[in-house]
């Protein structure tokens, strides 16, 4: 019953958004010094960073089919003091992380040339971006198992711990990173697979880590099936809340590769610009995940212990200040856009373009911050199929078929593509706030507590 006590004395949502907020800080500020160290090198080698990176990012999308949904599942069963419950979950989660993790780590490894080339990643971006890719590979499979356990320890409320866990590991990366790329004593220069093989290094350090604090502070013990069995009815719990969420992402993930593979054939100039760019962007982005995730785990706790008023003006009251934080720190990073463009290169043409782009940003974040919050909020409702159906058009439509017409047609450039991101973030960031505002998430809220009551 501990965590019904728990939701009684709710902690704040910033309570639990700025331990989140630092997680996400690091993995961008890794992020912001691997695009550096690469640029270092040269602009090329800038943009098969910026190009590897997002296909690794995308075949993460594959972890999101369960991870979407382990969060709101458990937080939902602690809410309804189901600890029972949510122990098994987070167990069977862990041999379905195996599965996709090695699908993942399959696919990026044979086909890494094939992936890029879908990208129109210029020839010149290939031969460094290609043994880049490979090494990261096998580093997928220890992301799946490291998310998942992630996301459990948070659905507990032990921010700090899994903060723990992420700072130890990108510290240890960036710390191998820098010798493994340009060479120390006896160690060769490997350029950009020595990144690759750095990170590798440190997210198996973060599974052990991960593995001590469940054992400790959750009492959870993997045992050796729990590897690589699947579990069919705590999945099926995950499953139907993930799925619709990972469907989602993906068709914004595959929206956002095609306006990719548009800025891919502005070539590599266009490509490192917007790579420069969307890390500094960045700082924006974590702010509002934090704060959206932050929302999620609350909502589910409170969803769970049948609380659906108190969730309401939860989501209403973090929802205006995310909004006024991302139009500040938007505002703040566009005047200070050519100073921090200096970090990453020298080349006039693009600190010029990249402080136009960054001036865009802000509109675009603010409307990212409105649909993140709410997304969030409604999938830890129960509500996962709306954002699908009412966001995959706006997607296609706006953010893939826009980035072409603004930035190819009407022969806008990257700026093209900026408007199209914004315009696509604010149609489905309103479309999800009505949906919240008139209470269409009710009838699903009270379908998962009839859930809980059953199990």
């Amino acid at each position: 019953m501990a965590s019904i006590s728990a939701i009684s004395s709710r902690p704040h949502v910033f309570t639990l958004a700025w331990p989140l907020l630092i997680e996400l800080s690091l993995a961008v500020a890794i992020g912001v010094a691997g695009t550096a160290m690469a640029a270092r090198v040269s602009d090329t080698a800038g943009a098969a960073f910026a190009v590897t990176i997002q296909i690794s990012q995308t075949l993460f999308l594959l972890f999101r089919i369960i991870g979407s949904g382990i969060g709101v599942v458990i937080t939902q069963n602690l809410g309804g003091g189901r600890r029972d419950v949510a122990d098994r979950v987070a167990l069977a989660m862990v041999g379905a992380s195996t599965w996709l993790g090695a699908a993942a780590a399959g696919l990026a490894f044979a086909g890494a040339a094939a992936l890029l080339r879908a990208l129109h990643a210029p020839d010149a971006v290939l031969p460094l971006a290609v043994p880049m890719l490979q090494v990261l590979a096998p580093a997928l499979l220890f992301d799946a198992w490291n998310a998942s356990m992630a996301g459990v320890m948070r659905a507990h409320l032990r921010m700090r711990d899994s903060l723990l866990v992420l700072a130890a590991m990108h510290a240890t990366h960036l710390l191998l990173a820098f010798p493994l790329m340009y060479g120390w004593g006896p160690l060769p220069a490997l350029g950009l697979p020595g990144y690759a093989l750095a990170l590798l290094l440190s997210r198996a350090l973060g599974l052990s880590l991960h593995l001590m604090f469940w054992r400790r502070g959750l009492g959870i013990r993997p045992r050796w099936g729990d590897w690589w069995r699947l579990r069919r009815g705590p999945l099926a719990d995950v499953l139907h809340i993930g799925i619709p969420a990972a469907a989602e992402m993906i068709a914004w993930r595959l929206s956002f590769m095609a306006s990719m593979a548009v800025a891919g054939s502005m070539g590599e100039r266009a490509l490192a610009t917007m790579a420069y760019v969307q890390q500094i962007g960045g700082v924006v982005i974590m702010c509002s995940m934090a704060v959206a995730l932050a929302v999620e785990i609350l909502v589910g706790h409170l969803i769970g212990a049948g609380q659906l008023r108190d969730a309401h003006g939860l989501v209403r009251a973090s929802l205006a200040r995310g909004l006024a934080i991302s139009g500040v720190i938007s505002a703040c990073l566009a005047l200070a856009g050519p100073w921090l463009l200096g970090w990453f290169t020298k080349d006039p043409d693009i600190v010029r373009e990249g402080a136009v782009l960054l001036w865009l940003m802000v509109a675009l974040e603010v409307g990212r911050t409105f649909n993140l919050v709410v997304i969030n909020a409604l999938r830890a409702a129960g509500d996962v199929r709306y954002p699908v159906v009412a966001g995959a058009a706006s997607m296609a439509a706006v953010l893939a078929g826009g980035s072409w017409l603004l930035g190819v047609h009407f022969g806008l450039g990257l700026m093209g593509l900026w408007i199209a991101y914004a315009a696509d973030e604010w149609i489905r960031g309103l479309l999800m706030w009505r949906r919240w505002a008139v209470q269409a998430w009710v009838p699903h809220a009270r379908a998962a507590r009839r859930r809980l009551r059953l199990q």
